[in-house]
């Protein structure tokens, strides 16, 4: 009798725990799912970018990043007042330490956008694939360096492994792949410096846009009188209006990251990192005909084979801390670093 009369009373708990969790299940699939979405949208417009860099390439590079700054200042400001995210942007400003850590990677992201449009406008877009290939091994030297993280084994392997790939393209190309390797070391000083600096992506780009915001607005206004007195109105209706997307092209993608961010877990963002170089590298070869020798191949073969190290490594570990978090009762998931602006 008093088993009957347990089981009738909490049976229907069970049913409403076990409904429960079907729903937490549920409803983590499609958070999951969403974040995958976002993240490939992020990563597939970072990798097709050159595209539209190419439509301004008549441009100097410096015009063109000028008008990225100013653009991209307007266009994060109207998304920041959606979000009411203007506090946010007060705080951090009133932060000493963090302003400080943001005007060092405002000029690492400054850097790193002029190289990127200088390849691309000079028919190099194969060097900024191999720049943002190289970039998340570059980010793991910067750690150990700066971070005082310990590199483990299959970290040191891969960073081997791709400087052998870069050596091979060096030797037979007879000078360093300065652009590439700028564009990686720029990248991955921006990456350790964001890490460092307690502001969200969106916020922390609009303070570095806005750091930069008074010298673009000079060139800006500079190249817009000459254009007009050289060239014509007609020129400047042509060619105007595509600079004025560059606002969406950066920050689009950035918001798209950042809902990924939000939703999955950090080994599943590390392997969508290598999409967008990979239709760097699509494009450089089969829209703009770049060449891609044999030495290129071993080069990013060499390369690929640093990554694929790297993300077994990457994953082995994860899975160890998330063991290690289950028989502790303790959180192993580790904050997602600043990503490709």
């Amino acid at each position: 009798m008093v088993c009957t009369v347990a089981w009738t009373t909490l049976a229907p708990l069970r049913r409403a725990d076990t409904v429960s969790a079907l729903r937490a299940h549920d409803d983590s699939f499609r958070s999951a799912r969403a974040g995958l979405l976002y993240g490939l949208c992020a990563y597939l417009w970072w990798g097709f970018a050159p595209m539209y860099f190419k439509l301004v390439a008549h441009v100097p590079p410096v015009a063109v990043l000028a008008h990225r700054v100013v653009w991209s200042v307007v266009f994060l400001a109207v998304i920041i007042a959606i979000q009411n995210g203007w506090r946010e942007l007060w705080t951090a400003g009133r932060s000493r330490r963090t302003m400080l850590i943001l005007a060092g990677s405002t000029i690492a992201v400054a850097a790193n956008w002029l190289a990127f449009i200088y390849a691309i406008s000079t028919d190099r877009v194969l060097q900024a694939s191999l720049g943002y290939f190289i970039n998340p091994l570059l980010t793991v030297a910067l750690a150990m360096i700066f971070l005082k993280e310990r590199l483990r084994l299959t970290q040191g392997m891969a960073i081997a492994v791709a400087g052998v790939g870069v050596a091979v393209l060096t030797v037979w190309q007879r000078e360093v792949p300065w652009l590439a390797l700028s564009m990686a070391l720029s990248f991955g000083v921006y990456g350790l410096l964001r890490k460092l600096a307690p502001v969200a992506p969106v916020a922390g780009l609009m303070i570095e846009t806005s750091l930069l915001l008074p010298v673009g607005l000079v060139i800006v206004i500079w190249q817009l009188s000459h254009d007009a007195s050289a060239s014509g109105n007609d020129a400047l209706l042509r060619t105007h209006p595509l600079l004025m997307l560059a606002g969406v092209v950066t920050a689009l993608p950035l918001l798209a990251f950042a809902a990924a961010a939000r939703r999955l877990r950090l080994t599943t963002l590390g392997f969508l990192q290598y999409v967008g170089p990979t239709c760097q590298l699509l494009l450089a070869v089969l829209l703009y005909d770049e060449p891609f020798t044999t030495v290129h191949a071993i080069c990013f073969g060499c390369i690929w084979l640093a990554l694929l190290i790297y993300s077994v490594g990457t994953a082995r570990a994860y899975r160890e801390r998330m063991t290690a978090s289950r028989e502790t009762g303790k959180d192993a998931l580790a904050p997602v670093a600043a990503l490709p602006e």
